[in-house]
């Protein structure tokens, strides 16, 4: 089991950069995929970004491709969403979720962990 927990949401003016932490918990944290999600008021929660086990795979939503990029250090059983550029349509509460099976997966239900969230807020 993995217990996760993301750091680093905040309130910032368009145009910054924040970078969110996911921290996890367990021995087994290189063997899980992990995926960056996002879910604004009144909206469904949607995929931002995913990296594989090794960090050789990753898959961006078409809105955040060159602007934000997702990494992981599995040494210290930490993964990484690295944001730039920040509009304010990137607000949302930010989760870090943990996938066992293999495969990019851009759905919430093929995830089966899940942090509390970090509150992210792009003034204009």
């Amino acid at each position: 089991q993995v217990q996760l927990g993301e750091s680093g949401g905040g309130l910032v003016q368009a145009g910054a950069s924040l970078r969110l932490s996911c921290a996890a918990s367990g021995r087994t944290f290189s063997t899980y995929a992990m995926g960056w999600f996002r879910q604004a008021p009144g909206k469904e929660r949607e995929i931002v970004a995913y990296i594989n086990w090794s960090g050789s795979t990753t898959y961006y939503e078409d809105s955040v491709k060159g602007r934000f990029t997702i990494s992981r250090d599995n040494a210290k059983n930490t993964v990484y969403l690295q944001m730039s550029g920040l509009k304010p349509e990137d607000t949302a509460v930010y989760y870090c979720a943990a996938k066992r099976t293999f495969g990019i997966a851009t759905l919430s239900n093929e995830y089966d962990y899940w942090g509390q969230g970090t509150q992210v807020t792009v003034s204009s």
